[in-house]
């Protein structure tokens, strides 16, 4: 069976890490655009403003509560009517196709900042209030606080829970596998029916799935250690 991994046109080695390296571009790019819409929606929810309030809390509800691949679909289906029909507009007649990449990420990135925009705001608020006060007293302007007092101290409390979410992100990518983006779950499904092999492919699927959940793992450890780093330990 190690045949049907070799390289070339006699086995599957090759694109199988061609969407393993897919995979890990979806779901960086997915992770970083959650951090972004994360960071707005915990900017909303710890806002005065009720309108800020209201939509950053109805982002986040309606995100969590519907699944990832419903998002995916509705994104799917409903950017390419959307695309076409901004294109119809400016007088071009015909129907646009989304790219796959580009809605897997926007889906992917949708349902990773949702969670991201939870743990950030927990994160902001574990920031003892003095520490800003003590900025303040000292003369530092409100952004100079910002990026020297509380985005330390933020990443810091919010690096484990965003560890969890990178690892909901990595396998949600599996999802946009329904676009037909070669992606490391694609291109195991068109071993497993060319070959006949799916519990195989399948399983390779699953062994590299879990290295780069524990390589990532341990990035995130690391991570956390150097965030971590003069923290004095309670006895």
């Amino acid at each position: 069976m190690l045949d049907l991994l070799s390289y070339g046109d006699g086995g599957w080695g090759d694109e199988i890490l061609r969407g393993a390296g897919m995979t890990i571009l979806v779901a960086v790019t997915s992770f970083l655009l959650g951090i972004a819409l994360g960071s707005l929606g915990a900017a909303g929810k710890l806002a005065r403003g009720r309108l800020a309030r209201g939509a950053a809390d109805a982002y986040t509800t309606i995100v969590r509560g519907v699944p990832a691949l419903l998002i995916i679909w509705l994104l799917f289906f409903g950017g390419s009517g959307a695309v076409t029909w901004v294109a119809q507009l400016f007088g071009f007649s015909g129907r646009v196709e989304v790219d796959a990449f580009a809605v897997g990420v926007l889906a992917v990135g949708t349902v990773s900042g949702a969670y991201s925009a939870e743990v950030l705001r927990g994160a902001v608020l574990a920031v003892p209030p003095g520490q800003m006060e003590a900025a303040k007293a000292l003369g530092m302007s409100p952004f100079l606080a910002f990026r020297r007092v509380l985005v330390p101290q933020t990443l810091r409390y919010a690096l484990p829970g965003l560890g969890n979410v990178w690892q909901l992100t990595l396998k949600d990518t599996s999802l946009i596998s329904v676009a037909s983006l070669a992606e490391l779950m694609r291109m195991s499904h068109l071993a497993s029916g060319a070959t006949r092999q799916p519990f195989f492919f399948f399983a390779v699927a699953a062994l590299l799935y879990l290295l780069m959940t524990v390589g990532s793992n341990a990035a995130f450890r690391r991570a956390e250690a150097h965030a971590n780093r003069g923290v004095r330990r309670a006895a």
